[in-house]
Parts: C-alpha cells; sequence; structure tokens
C-alpha cells in the first residue's frame, strides 16, 4: 500500500512543481470552499472520533487537541485562502552576485519534492500542511494521529476536491488512511520516494524519526 502511495506522490511530484501560480491558488481557495460548505460533516467525523478518544480514556489535553469547532473550521479555510495570498515562492532569485568572472550567481527557490509530515491529534494540521506543500510545489503524504483519522479523512477529502477543481492530481495530497504503525515505518525508510520527512508530534515520534 505504503508503495502505491509513494509512487503516486513521486508522479504527482513533477506535475506540482510545473503547476503555474494560478492554478495552485485556485485549488486552495477551493479547499477552503469545500472546508466550509462541509462544516457539518467535519464536525460530525470530529465528533466521532472524540468519543471514541473518551472511550479508550486518552487524556483530557489530547482530547482537547482533538477536538474541532466551528471556529476552528473557519480558522482552517481562512488559513488556507491566507496561502493563497501569499507570493508563489517558487522561482524566486535571491543573493544574486557578480564572480570575478563577470557571471552572475544568485539562488532560485525550487519545490523539494514529495513531503510527508506525521503528526499527532490536530486534524487542522492536515489542511495547513497540504495548503502550504502545495503552494511549494510539492506532493505531500500525511500521516495524522489515529486519534483523528476520521476528521482527518474527512478535511482531505476537501483537500483533494480542491486539487481536483483546479485540475492538479488528487494524489498531489494523500493522507495515509490505515492506522497501523507499520505505514509510518515504510513510510520513513521509502527513500525513492519521500524526498523530506516532518515530524510534528512528542518526544518519541521525533525520536523514533
Amino acid at each position: 500500500m505504503m508503495q502505491t502511495v509513494g509512487k503516486a506522490a513521486r508522479t504527482s511530484a513533477r506535475i506540482a512543481a510545473k503547476a503555474s501560480t494560478a492554478t495552485k491558488n485556485l485549488a486552495l481557495t477551493a479547499m477552503a470552499a469545500a472546508i466550509r460548505r462541509d462544516e457539518g460533516l467535519l464536525l460530525s467525523a470530529n465528533a466521532s472520533d472524540i468519543a471514541l478518544a473518551k472511550d479508550k480514556g486518552l487524556d483530557a489535553a489530547l482530547i482537547d487537541r482533538l477536538t474541532l469547532t466551528a471556529k476552528g473550521i473557519t480558522t482552517m479555510a481562512d488559513g488556507l485562502e491566507q496561502i493563497a495570498a501569499l507570493p508563489d515562492p517558487i522561482g524566486a532569485i535571491t543573493d544574486l552576485d557578480y564572480r570575478p568572472s563577470g557571471i552572475q550567481v544568485g539562488r532560485m527557490r525550487v519545490p523539494l519534492g514529495v513531503i510527508g509530515i506525521i503528526y499527532e491529534a490536530r486534524p487542522n494540521v492536515t489542511a495547513d500542511a497540504a495548503g502550504l506543500c502545495l503552494k511549494a510545489g510539492n506532493a505531500a503524504i500525511l500521516r495524522g494521529g489515529s486519534e483523528a483519522i476520521q476528521s482527518n479523512q474527512a478535511i482531505a477529502k476537501c483537500v483533494q476536491e480542491g486539487l481536483k477543481v483546479s485540475g492538479l492530481p488528487e494524489d498531489t495530497v494523500q493522507i495515509i488512511k490505515t492506522p497501523d504503525r507499520e505505514a509510518v515505518g515504510e513510510l520513513i525508510t521509502m527513500q525513492e520516494y519521500v524526498d523530506i520527512i516532518v515530524p510534528r508530534g512528542g518526544k518519541g515520534l521525533i525520536e523514533r524519526i
């Protein structure tokens, strides 16, 4: 399964890297619109995650991080629109300088490729990570915490709808749907498909990465 995800991400990353600013911004604003429209569905999915977390006896602090509210959903959508409003980083050139030979040399920003992001509890990270990765011309493989699996999948549907509206491959942003921890082990070792791993979580997660 993870190999299939990796191959699809690599293919989509090549397309995302060439996407125009207008295309990326259309995807981002369409994601935001889908999140606003599906507020009820997102709250329902989140309620299911919270109920299961309480049944498992998870601590109050984690449940607080897990909880989505109507205000939080609006903030997610606003965040995607704010990312759309940012200048496109791709192709920006800085630090231009002339060498003694007369050649002018500088740094150009280019996409990283496929970014794997592993995070815990907070469902809003799904939208934030998807938006930032796309704006910078990258594909993303997202692995949220198992306690937020229904919330994350509901948000991911909105994200992929936005990609479809813009004509970008839906596999530009993929979320790992299995709670199996072995998926993380595969993700962090797929060097042929994944260029960067970003761990966003507790000490145990970071040490494992």
